[in-house]
């Protein structure tokens, strides 16, 4: 019973630090574009990593020369392509919780996925899972007055959700072979890679490390430099919780992981509500919760399937 409340308390306290970097990600992205800042937390996250990695395990990094290839997708999807597109829909305006639930709905697309293309079994509570999450979008996005958010904004969230669902099939793919810490390093690897041969690092804005950054919200007139922020991105918003949740996933089953998870969209709200004052209306917030019960169905008809 103790491992269990330990592990429950390591995954909500992943999901509370993964929620609240959305703000701050949100104050820094005034700054910087989306795929700078996805950048340099890949960078920033990786070297930090990688130096643990060497320290606890380093034989765990090697990788066979057939396995590169599936390693740099599971980089350049799974991490660089979430980051990015997570990272476009909160600096395009649209609430830092819709952002996580459209990313969250990744079960939904892993079940179709698994259903179309696999030819696997998928249970018939998919259906009703797909039916009351596209429900509680349309009631979200409220399109009958003509689309409250950002369509490039929406866009992004939704290029996350399916770069997310890419990531959960190619970790899958790794069975256990190879320790999360190792993917993780190796994935944030090739997504530093990806960006830094896209996004050449002598051209990076470095500027932005000294501006002094207004915390927006509650807090506007305050300011604090630019380094700091994204140094709480890098660290707090990106390793720390990354610590807990698989510190988590090592103590609880995958669906109550996966129930907890849900808490993270949840905790972005609230966060945003108080801080940034990002505020729904009723039909909002009832979308919202249809999203997360459809969320739920998908996960529980995925983890049957898989």
């Amino acid at each position: 019973m103790l491992t269990k409340h330990r592990g429950e308390f390591y995954l909500i306290m992943g999901g509370l630090i993964f929620s609240f970097n959305g703000v701050i990600s949100t104050i820094v992205l005034d700054h910087i574009t989306p795929f700078r800042l996805a950048q340099v937390r890949s960078i920033g996250a990786f070297f930090i990593l990688l130096a643990i990695a060497l320290f606890i395990d380093r034989h765990s990094l090697k990788a066979p020369k057939k396995l590169i290839p599936k390693l740099a997708a599971y980089g350049v999807i799974g991490f660089a392509a979430v980051q990015a597109g997570y990272f476009l829909g909160i600096q395009r305006g649209v609430p830092l919780s819709l952002v996580l639930i459209i990313e969250f709905t990744a079960p939904i697309w892993i079940a179709l996925w698994i259903k179309y293309v696999r030819k696997t079994y998928v249970p018939g509570s998919m259906w009703i899972a797909i039916a009351l999450s596209l429900l509680g979008l349309i009631l979200l996005a409220q399109v009958w007055n003509g689309l409250s958010f950002d369509l490039l904004g929406l866009l992004g969230a939704l290029i996350s959700a399916f770069a997310l669902t890419a990531y959960f099939l190619i970790g899958k793919s790794f069975g256990t072979s190879r320790s999360a810490l190792s993917l993780t390093v190796w994935g944030l690897g090739m997504a530093t890679l990806a960006w830094s041969s896209s996004m050449p690092i002598w051209s990076f804005p470095f500027e932005v490390f000294s501006i002094d950054m207004d915390l927006q919200g509650v807090f506007a007139g305050n300011t604090l430099p630019g380094w700091v922020l994204i140094l709480w991105v890098i660290t707090m918003g990106t390793i720390v919780p990354y610590i807990f949740v698989i510190s988590g996933l090592r103590l609880l089953s995958a669906s109550t992981s996966s129930v907890i998870g849900m808490m993270e969209p949840v905790f972005a709200g609230i966060f945003a509500w108080i801080w940034l004052e990002q505020s729904w209306n009723g039909i909002q917030l009832l979308g919202a919760a249809v999203v997360l019960v459809g969320i739920f169905i998908a996960d529980r008809a995925r983890s049957a399937a898989i």
